[in-house]
């Protein structure tokens, strides 16, 4: 798999902000970026289970003339050098395919709805298809262009959060950031967890004081999500139950998508880290 992100480029300011948020990861974690400015109002994406019709929001089709320029200035202004995505494939003419072969894709809350309807709380039809058939993370980057200092992973003990803590302390080691872990323990004790994280040998960081776990027996979930720092970027895991519905992620992926404002890193249930 390419040690690449790819990034849709939206030639308005949220476009900005977001690809702003794409340089900074690919800074940080030392990942290339690959731009795809769109011509066409729609791509297909080709993964292994499912074919993913992406229709974009016609914002992402604004002032061709000075899309390139733009996306030019902000990726060289971060210190980056530019790498535009030109399809090569076409499942008709106007219909171009985009390759899956990525390490990250980052992709807006949604991308083929209004911009007016982007908000906290709501993650579009197509950004979840992609999320669930995906071999690669998703960046969910927040509306305005934030720095992140440090990794938050939650971990619940499922095997899709086995797969989250292992991006996450890929991703932690490749930025140099600290990570953290964030527990909300349901009715289990602490070496439920313990023993879990010490079977897949992942539980090391944590026995030598280099990650801090976040580890709560009492108190309401939401509530606890305020002792989520305010620049760290969350790594959690979709389930894959409620993604194959297209409607949920799970009750905690919800809750967390729905009340953080957090840049976000989303694996789902078919990534091979």
């Amino acid at each position: 798999m390419k040690n690449q992100l790819l990034h849709i480029f939206r030639n308005t300011p949220f476009g900005r902000e977001t690809l702003l948020q794409s340089v900074y990861f690919c800074r940080e974690t030392g990942t290339s970026l690959v731009v795809y400015i769109p011509r066409h109002p729609q791509f297909l994406m080709y993964f292994q289970n499912e074919v993913v019709t992406v229709d974009l929001d016609r914002a992402f089709l604004r002032s061709p003339k000075t899309a390139r320029k733009h996306a030019e200035d902000i990726i060289r202004g971060g210190g980056l050098e530019p790498n535009f995505f030109e399809p090569k494939g076409f499942t008709a003419s106007t219909l171009p395919d985009i390759p899956v072969d990525f390490s990250y894709m980052c992709c807006p809350r949604t991308i083929s709805d209004l911009s007016t309807k982007i908000g906290l709380g709501y993650i579009g039809p197509r950004v979840r298809k992609i999320i669930k058939n995906c071999t690669f993370p998703v960046l969910i980057p927040t509306p305005v262009y934030k720095e992140w200092k440090s990794l938050t992973v939650f971990f619940g003990g499922s095997h899709n959060a086995i797969q989250a803590l292992t991006v996450g302390m890929k991703v932690s080691k490749l930025s140099g950031f600290p990570l953290k872990i964030f527990t909300q323990a349901e009715k289990k004790h602490y070496s439920y967890y313990q023993d879990i994280l010490k079977k897949n040998a992942l539980y090391d960081g944590i026995e030598k004081g280099e990650i801090e776990w976040l580890f709560f027996e009492k108190g309401k979930f939401r509530e606890n999500l305020y002792n989520v720092p305010h620049d760290t970027m969350v790594v959690v895991g979709a389930y894959g139950h409620g993604l194959i519905k297209e409607l949920l992620f799970g009750s905690m992926m919800e809750e967390i998508q729905t009340i953080l404002p957090n840049n976000m890193l989303i694996v789902g249930p078919n990534c091979t880290p």
